[in-house]
């Protein structure tokens, strides 16, 4: 008989919030649109993980493969990166979130980079909701430069080392992974952080993402039962 999880609301949640470009195409829209509308999906998620208990929410806004797409499409991100940091952070803030950007900034404009700063400052003391926004992120990328922290200080290689120079070390590692848009892989994303991960997969385009979405995929990991390499019968044991 399978055990349902003992929290029924996972501690933290990491989506692949994809779809955007195919929501705007059924639309006749340009793909910008769908990513407009992929920023309120992430403001009503956000809110809803407040809502929920939920301590952390971490999302792939911007992968370092993105960097290939046309010109325009990096181009309009960018702006709407730019865009949504003046508009949305103090809304943020009033909900109780703490924003971090996860990835790597060199190569980002210095506009950029000094509206990332200037967001996680200001919301630095807020505790309701950590929301790590991975940008310019690779989950190859992030073991490479923990491994190269490790390597400069002449630190060993060890498992718990590397974890601590993670680029997510200031949380622990996600309970359940969604990714949107009917895709059921995790594209570089968070690859040493997934090890033990519930993974949910919906074929929701991420702009129609909405607490429903959300209560099903939490609803799905309250059912499963969370082993970690140990058999039903110890868990039970244990629980």
């Amino acid at each position: 008989m399978r055990q349902e999880n003992s929290g029924a609301v996972p501690r933290h949640i990491a989506i692949i919030m994809d779809g955007n470009g195919r929501w705007a195409k059924k639309r006749f829209l340009p793909r910008l649109a769908g990513h407009k509308q992929g920023v309120e999906s992430l403001r009503r998620c956000a809110r809803a993980c407040v809502e929920r208990g939920v301590q952390v929410l971490t999302v792939f806004a911007f992968s370092s493969e993105n960097w290939s797409r046309p010109e325009e499409e990096v181009s309009g991100l960018m702006g709407l990166l730019a865009t949504a940091l003046a508009k949305e952070v103090k809304q943020l803030s009033r909900d109780g979130v703490r924003l971090h950007f996860v990835g790597e900034r060199a190569g980002l404009s210095d506009k950029v980079c000094a509206g990332l700063a200037d967001a996680e400052k200001t919301t630095a003391h807020n505790d309701r909701l950590i929301l790590n926004v991975c940008f310019n992120y690779g989950g190859r990328w992030d073991i490479v430069q923990a491994a190269a922290q490790l390597a400069a200080r002449g630190e060993p290689m060890t498992e718990q080392a590397l974890a601590r120079a993670m680029a997510l070390a200031h949380v622990p590692d996600p309970d359940l992974l969604i990714r949107t848009g009917g895709e059921m892989r995790v594209s570089n994303f968070l690859l040493w952080q997934l090890a033990y991960a519930e993974l949910f997969f919906s074929s929701c385009l991420w702009p129609d993402f909405d607490e429903a979405t959300l209560d099903e995929a939490i609803a799905v990991f309250a059912g499963r039962e969370r082993r970690f390499g140990q058999t039903s019968e110890q868990v039970q044991q244990t629980s």
